[in-house]
């Protein structure tokens, strides 16, 4: 049998629950459906000591705040547990263990597979983000077997090494992190590109007065979008790249002891290769290189031309060569706050008055032609 729902939200993270709680408010029948067993294993899955990056009153989604100091960073279990919450606080539709394999178009609307289920849609939202696929050189299988080699989807914590020296790979933000993690019990080197950082402290006065809501609310939120010159330029290389170190600084990194390292470039009998020719003589790998977006489950003609990964085309989230069908929760969807919680709820909101917007188009009210008659308190 086929089920059949109106519109289909894919991804029951926060992109989905954002997009499900502006469903809610205008009355829409929705599903959301997500592969987890629990809403937020997303981020339980992650590494033990990470926090976010945002302070609590930049990590809230629509209608609910998070709670607690505005000022705290929360850690990844208290993140999985708010998202939990909302859930619950607004009684979302969310049904879990269901990992969509297939999405295709059925005459006006959308067939959506999920193992031997078969549902029918008139909308679909695809609310995941564009970290789905673990992304590691070719060459990592030249490494020795006697390494032990680790994907940041994989690491959890510094028990899972073994004795000896670590190389870090990926110089960005979870790199950073996983090297100070590790650098306590471990020699460690930080391979890859100084990516810059943000210049100043973002749990100091000043961060949370002015630094950090000047970045998230003017710089991020208004200035870097689609819709701005300058956001136009940068998007492509934050795609590409990613963005400057948040909470870490170098003096953070000199001060544990971690040594800079350049690129990774190869193996060489089995032992890492920086640089031009410098080989690393290390017991442990974490590659930090970031993720490919997986989206070769949609079977639609809706992506660009180039190389892979291919990116969806959209506006905003909107895709326009297959009306009904959306996106939300991409990095730099629309702003660089599109990945972030702060960012979320506005391209959520976006999209969902679109959909609401060519549902009503689709099916108008009927109005009443007829004559009234009304009673004199009624003149």
């Amino acid at each position: 049998m086929t089920e059949r729902y109106d519109t289909i939200v894919i991804g029951g993270g926060q992109a989905g629950l954002a997009t499900g709680y502006y469903l809610q408010q205008h009355g829409e029948d929705f599903v959301i459906f997500d592969a987890s067993d629990r809403v937020g294993d997303a981020w339980r899955a992650r590494w033990d000591s990470l926090r976010v990056f945002t302070p609590a009153r930049y990590s809230t989604l629509p209608g609910m705040d998070y709670p607690g100091s505005p000022y705290a960073f929360p850690t990844k279990d208290e993140v999985a547990d708010y998202l939990e919450t909302y859930a619950q606080h607004f009684d979302l539709p969310v049904e879990l263990g269901v990992r969509v394999d297939r999405l295709e178009r059925s005459g006006d609307g959308f067939l959506v597979s999920a193992g031997n289920r078969r549902f029918e849609a008139d909308n679909v939202i695809v609310a995941m983000g564009s970290y789905q696929v673990p992304k590691v050189p070719e060459f990592a299988s030249e490494l020795s077997d006697d390494i032990v080699q680790l994907h940041t989807s994989d690491y959890r914590n510094p028990d899972q090494l073994q004795d000896g020296g670590v190389l870090v790979v990926g110089a960005g933000n979870s790199g950073s992190e996983i090297a100070l993690d590790v650098a306590d019990e471990h020699e460690t080197w930080l391979s890859g590109r100084d990516v810059g950082h943000v210049p100043f402290h973002i749990d100091s006065w000043f961060g949370r007065h002015l630094g950090v809501p000047f970045v998230m609310r003017v710089l991020f939120h208004r200035i870097l979008t689609t819709g701005t010159p300058i956001g136009r330029r940068k998007r492509p290389k934050m795609l590409s790249q990613g963005i400057q170190l948040v909470r870490v600084k170098p003096n953070d990194l000199a001060a544990a002891g971690i040594e800079r390292v350049p690129r990774t470039t190869g193996v060489r009998n089995g032992r890492p290769v920086v640089g031009d020719d410098d080989v690393l003589d290390v017991e442990n790998v974490i590659w930090c290189t970031g993720f490919h977006p997986d989206f070769s489950w949609i079977d639609l003609p809706i992506f660009d031309g180039k190389e892979e990964p291919k990116e969806p085309v959209h506006v905003r989230g909107v895709v326009p060569d297959e009306p009904g069908l959306y996106f939300v929760g991409l990095f730099f969807l629309h702003a660089m706050t599109s990945g972030l919680f702060t960012g979320l709820g506005r391209d959520a909101e976006y999209v969902v008055d679109h959909l609401t917007s060519r549902v009503r188009q689709q099916h108008p009210r009927p109005s009443y032609t007829g004559s009234v008659d009304r009673s004199p308190d009624q003149s």
